[in-house]
């Protein structure tokens, strides 16, 4: 039997609809989750750019961060509403986030690596920036960037981001298992590991084709080695229980410690779970040999 279009729907169905708005409206307004936001703000090492001088626990800001184009002071990021972001709501943080915009539509340095960054989830932007909020609101304020003066003009950062950055949080990743999919996420969404590990052209764009392959005279004159497979300038030779062991405990194959950037870096990563690790090091494992004419000298040998 053929019911009419103007047939009205049955009470069944005013139901299910009411259940269904009912249920997306308390995932909308779902409390974020402070644990994971904690977590995402360990992977992703906040506190080691964003550490303010008088207290290295907090992220209040003010260190430089050393570079060709001048020294660029990181911003307090702790809730005080004057000098931190206490009066930036979430979209805000996460226009930041995933477009490189701060609060007043001003384009954002890329020394904030937001490139890797717009590719964190909603959820995990969410869950940081509420964790954010939850931490001490520091008085402290920011400090004026040192940066040559052509570069010092944010306008001219729009023909950057033209020529280096699209926001690809929507981006579905080649498919493989679980595991690489998790390890390729924390990688590049989370770790930014490609910021350090990759060389740069003269304008400050990341040498796609060379990703993973080492950076010399990187930020601070700090030099990246090369974390790609390749067994004699890269990581090749590493096992995966090598690479979780480095992320845990700052140590090499060889007994080595880790220094200067990748110190900090490893206080983030050795907070993660064993599983993160894991996926960590199969991804990195999955990266292409680049073999390198010139390793970076005298650099730790660590990812």
């Amino acid at each position: 039997m053929a019911y009419a279009a103007t047939s009205r729907p049955g009470p069944w169905l005013f139901g299910a609809a009411l259940a269904g708005a009912i249920c997306s409206a308390q995932t909308a307004n779902a409390a974020p989750n402070l644990a994971n936001g904690q977590y995402i703000y360990n992977a992703a090492d906040c506190i080691a750019c964003h550490a303010g001088g008088g207290n290295a626990s907090l992220p209040s800001g003010g260190l430089g961060l050393d570079t060709p184009f001048g020294t660029f002071r990181v911003p307090n990021i702790t809730p005080d509403k004057r000098n931190g972001i206490g009066n930036w709501s979430e979209a805000d943080f996460k226009r930041a986030l995933r477009e490189g915009v701060g609060k007043q539509g001003e384009y954002l340095f890329p020394v904030f690596p937001y490139t890797s960054f717009s590719k964190l989830s909603d959820a995990d932007i969410a869950d940081l920036y509420a964790y954010l909020m939850t931490l001490p609101a520091v008085p402290a304020p920011n400090k004026p960037h040192e940066v040559k003066l052509l570069f010092s003009w944010r306008p001219l950062l729009f023909f950057w981001r033209t020529l280096f950055f699209k926001p690809e949080e929507k981006k579905v990743p080649p498919v493989q298992d679980a595991t690489w999919s998790r390890g390729n996420y924390l990688v590049h969404a989370v770790a930014h590991c490609e910021e350090c590990h990759t060389p740069r052209n003269l304008l400050g764009g990341l040498k796609t084709s060379l990703a993973f392959s080492g950076n010399v005279g990187g930020p601070d004159g700090q030099n990246a080695p090369n974390i790609t497979s390749d067994v004699k300038t890269g990581i090749g030779d590493w096992s995966l229980a090598d690479i979780q062991k480095l992320l845990k405990t700052g140590i090499t194959p060889d007994s080595d410690v880790v220094g200067s950037g990748m110190k900090a870096v490893v206080r983030g990563t050795s907070k993660l779970s064993d599983e993160d690790l894991h996926a960590i090091a199969v991804y990195l494992k999955s990266v292409p040999a680049i073999r390198v004419n010139h390793p970076p000298k005298a650099v730790d040998k660590a990812p």
